[in-house]
């Protein structure tokens, strides 16, 4: 960051490297049983969706100059915004721990040296992103991203001319469980976005930026994984590569798209530690859960993510539904006491609702009903609450 703050172009480049993921490719793979049309268009309307609330969320951060967190405190309180720093904190503890161990694993596919040693050398660069920092990262930032563009180009080019096709193992899934995977990976953005564009030139536009980046470049890594399913029989990344002839190149794509993408996870983690306790280091408690990620993913075993994601879901959907109530509808922009009892009662029911939600079939997923639900809630109560100060 800079005193002059962040250029549209810098937001853009955060978020591109936030988007080429192992994680979204693998996740990309589960909606191979669907076929390509069908799977396309559950892609494309899940990332419409999540997008969309990502601007929302961004857009708050920008305008009020305040990190993430804070911007929750405007409609939950000070001390009611803490429920969503610890769960923000323990969602990017565990994004952290599955990044590392996906890339590990991808990584010792390409060359076995054993995943341990992997976890250790994909956190080691994770904590010397954090310990030099964004400022001084911008040129080794723009350098891999031009880098990891160039080399996940060849492998669409690989994966779309395959002229074999290969047999669909994984299990069935249904349209609207696809859209609602779909949406959950830049729902999962939503607890860190403003941490970024809080300090943007412009807010509007570096907010915009980031999340059309995100959006497209995402649904692009969902796509490879549905097509290298597909096409190429394999849902392993590694094997995918393999397979392409890509070897070093496609082992530099897992390692440093896993290192720039977890560094996003583990800084945020800092800031939401300072909106809890204003002494703690932000830089150093984010080398912390670096440490976290990899003790986990050497030891726990962290392959299927779906469930983690759904819960993801299911806690930031109705928070920042509230939130878009409260900022762009009732035009609230201070903050609540201590506690907003109300606003934490609705986002409790809408969690509740969106759980009840997964279990009907909706063409258009679960969060997209739930956050309508929620913000209509939310607007009824402070208008109720409205006509009684009369």
């Amino acid at each position: 960051m800079t005193e002059k703050g962040t250029s549209v172009f810098e937001n853009g480049l955060i978020w591109f490297g936030a988007a080429v993921s192992i994680a979204e490719i693998l996740t990309g793979t589960y909606f191979a049983p669907l076929g390509f049309t069908k799977g396309l268009f559950a892609i494309i309307i899940g990332h419409i969706i999540g997008v969309a609330l990502l601007f929302a969320a961004g857009l708050i951060g920008g305008r009020t100059r305040k990190s993430s967190m804070e911007t929750v405190k405007l409609s939950f309180g000070t001390q009611g915004g803490f429920l969503f720093s610890i769960l923000n904190i323990l969602q990017l503890v565990g994004w952290t721990s599955i990044m590392i161990y996906d890339g590990a694993v991808a990584a010792n596919s390409v060359l076995n040296i054993g995943n341990r040693l992997w976890c250790i050398i994909i956190g080691a660069l994770i904590i010397l992103w954090i310990l030099v920092g964004i400022k001084n990262l911008r040129g080794l930032n723009t350098l891999s991203m031009s880098a990891l563009f160039v080399l996940t180009l060849v492998l669409s080019f690989v994966i779309f001319t395959s002229n074999s096709a290969g047999n669909l193992t994984g299990e069935a899934i249904s349209f609207d469980a696809a859209v609602e995977l779909s949406v959950a990976m830049p729902l999962s953005w939503l607890p860190l976005i403003s941490d970024y564009t809080r300090d943007a030139q412009s807010p509007v536009r570096a907010t915009a930026a980031s999340a059309i980046t995100y959006g497209a470049v995402s649904c692009w890594m969902y796509i490879i994984g549905m097509s290298a399913a597909i096409f190429t029989g394999e849902s392993d990344i590694a094997a995918i590569m393999l397979k392409a002839g890509l070897g070093t190149a496609g082992l530099l794509i897992i390692v440093f798209s896993t290192v720039t993408t977890t560094f996003l996870d583990a800084y945020s983690a800092g800031v939401s530690s300072e909106s809890l306790f204003s002494k703690i280091s932000g830089k150093w408690f984010a080398v912390g859960t670096t440490a976290i990620g990899i003790c986990a993913a050497i030891f726990l075993p962290l392959y299927d993510i779906t469930g983690f994601l759904y819960f993801i879901g299911s806690v930031f959907a109705p928070m920042i539904a509230v939130q878009i109530a409260d900022f762009f509808i009732l035009k609230k922009n201070g903050e609540s006491g201590k506690f907003n009892i109300s606003n934490l009662v609705i986002w409790l029911i809408g969690f509740i609702i969106y759980r009840a939600l997964m279990h009907i079939d909706i063409v258009i997923g679960s969060t997209l009903p739930d956050m309508i639900i929620t913000v209509a809630m939310c607007v009824a109560v402070n208008k109720i609450k409205g006509s009684f100060k009369k």
